[in-house]
């Protein structure tokens, strides 16, 4: 008996041990699990941040492109290597991007606080140039010969980017946003194609002071100072510094973009009517700097209307969207950012006239010319550009789309470009004497025309082929003796002639 006793009194002993070395290890008070809470005040895809009251949404796309007969993704072959039509001229050119953007909001007593960012991560192929010694080099690092350069450690081709970066609150955006120039729809008339002339894109922002005014029934007038050096600058050009368009002679910054843009949206569509002021300041007339004088300012400015209509009659979804501009020393808001290209046209071709080697086609468009001791002389555009898009069914979908802009020198630019009677001139001057040219005139105008055809199998999956045809209607006639050793043209006699050209963008774009 005295053995049981013992024995039972022992296990007590030894549980209430364990029991007490159990107890001591838990927390004296378990801390409140905190989880993420759906955020139903800004639409799907919003969360609250734990601990806070401001909602998050993230998210971005993924995208592999494929230019084909095109040195840049997603211009045309317009210049440099891609306007040489050789073979410098890339049969296709690569590109992957990784999107992603963030976006939070905040409710206050003010109205919503909003932050949005969004930010690219780029890898582009690249292209080969002459170096002038029998070689060729990759023009991103430049200086390197291939094949040395066959390698990705050598070839740059990786590039981040950020499009958006602004806050708004209480009517005001405040960063990296979306023109309020541009045309309202969302990305392009219809069309992946980034250089279409007529007006002014959405895909990259710009940095602004702007105010917005809600009078209700979708009507808004957005009043705006946008920065001008990054996306707005087509060039001031000193004449007078040589070449046959002179080079752009630009001072510091002075004035931003002055913008008012009137928009009426309701359910019908949207109308949208933008203007804006921009001043051109050029630095001086010579190498003596500030003993050689400058020209003074001139300020230019640009109207645009544009117009989309949702849900015509062919079909649900189906839309039209047309923009129309016109511009007076500020030509970026017709031959827009993306577009650049087409505000420097050199594009080769051949020829069947005798005695020739090929022909060329010139097109440059800048704000304004001077010359030493003149003033500005503004360059003047008009503008257009349209699309049509057609849902087939839930999975696809097309659009024909096309641009047109016309570019015009007055006449005291034109005599300082072109000479009088014949000689002088900046263009003369450039190839030679031009003694073969026999019509001098720098005004032109570009066409293009493009469809594009979509296949979305699962939801924000979608895969497109946009194929862009462009012409080149310049009005110079004659010959020029002229050389281009980086692109491998010869120094030769070539015909003065409109220049077309086609390219075609394949594109598989993940979005979530």
């Amino acid at each position: 008996m005295k053995l049981v006793k013992s024995l039972i009194l022992g296990s007590a002993a030894a549980l209430m041990a364990v029991g007490g070395a159990q107890a001591a290890d838990l927390p004296v008070k378990a801390k409140a699990v905190e989880y993420v809470k759906v955020c139903s005040l800004y639409g799907p895809g919003f969360y609250y941040i734990p601990g806070t009251d401001t909602c998050i949404k993230l998210g971005g796309y993924l995208r592999a492109d494929v230019v084909v007969n095109g040195n840049s993704v997603y211009g045309p072959n317009y210049n440099g290597a891609g306007g040489a039509n050789n073979r410098f001229t890339n049969g296709y050119t690569w590109r992957s991007r990784e999107d992603l953007n963030i976006d939070t909001r905040t409710a206050t007593e003010y109205g919503v606080v909003r932050t949005y960012f969004d930010a690219v991560f780029t890898w582009t192929s690249d292209t080969y140039a002459a170096n002038g010694a029998g070689g060729s080099v990759y023009s991103s690092i430049g200086g390197v010969q291939a094949p040395n350069n066959a390698n990705a450690g050598a070839v740059a081709g990786g590039t981040v980017g950020v499009y958006y970066a602004f806050i708004q609150f209480a009517g005001f955006t405040i960063g990296k946003a979306v023109s309020q120039f541009a045309a309202p729809w969302t990305g392009y008339p219809g069309n992946n194609f980034d250089a279409l002339v007529g007006g002014v894109n959405t895909t990259t922002g710009v940095n602004q002071f702007t105010y917005t005014a809600q009078f209700g029934n979708g009507v808004s007038l957005a009043l705006s100072a946008q920065d001008q050096v990054q996306y707005s600058q087509a060039g001031v050009n000193n004449l007078s510094a040589g070449g046959a368009y002179g080079t752009s002679d630009y001072a510091g910054t002075i004035a931003p973009d002055l913008i008012a843009s009137l928009k009426v949206e309701q359910a019908w569509g949207l109308f949208q009517a933008s203007f804006a002021a921009h001043d051109n300041h050029a630095a001086y007339y010579g190498a003596l700097g500030e003993l050689s004088g400058h020209p003074d300012d001139k300020w230019g400015w640009a109207g645009a209307l544009a117009l989309s209509i949702k849900n015509i009659p062919t079909g649900p979804g189906d839309t039209i969207n047309v923009q129309g501009v016109y511009t007076d020393g500020a030509t970026r808001y017709n031959i827009q950012d993306l577009a650049s290209q087409a505000g420097a046209i050199a594009i080769f071709g051949g020829s069947s006239l005798p005695g020739v080697y090929q022909s060329v086609g010139f097109g440059t468009a800048p704000d304004t010319v001077f010359v030493a001791g003149g003033q500005q002389q503004t360059i003047k555009t008009w503008g257009m550009r349209g699309a049509y898009t057609h849902n087939w069914d839930p999975y696809w979908n097309s659009s024909i789309y096309g641009a047109y802009a016309a570019i015009m020198y007055n006449d005291t630019s034109k005599t300082l470009i072109c000479g009088v009677g014949g000689v002088g001139g900046t263009f003369r001057t450039a190839f030679g004497g031009g003694a073969g040219v026999t019509s001098c005139n720098p005004d032109y105008n570009i066409a293009q025309l493009g469809f594009i055809t979509r296949w979305t199998p699962v939801k924000n999956l979608t895969f497109s082929a946009d194929v862009t045809y462009t012409h080149l209607d310049q009005k110079y006639a004659g010959t020029i003796t002229t050389s281009s050793a980086a692109i491998g043209k010869p120094t030769a006699t070539y015909e003065l002639k409109d220049q077309d050209t086609v390219m075609l963008l394949l594109r598989a774009q993940r979005n979530w």
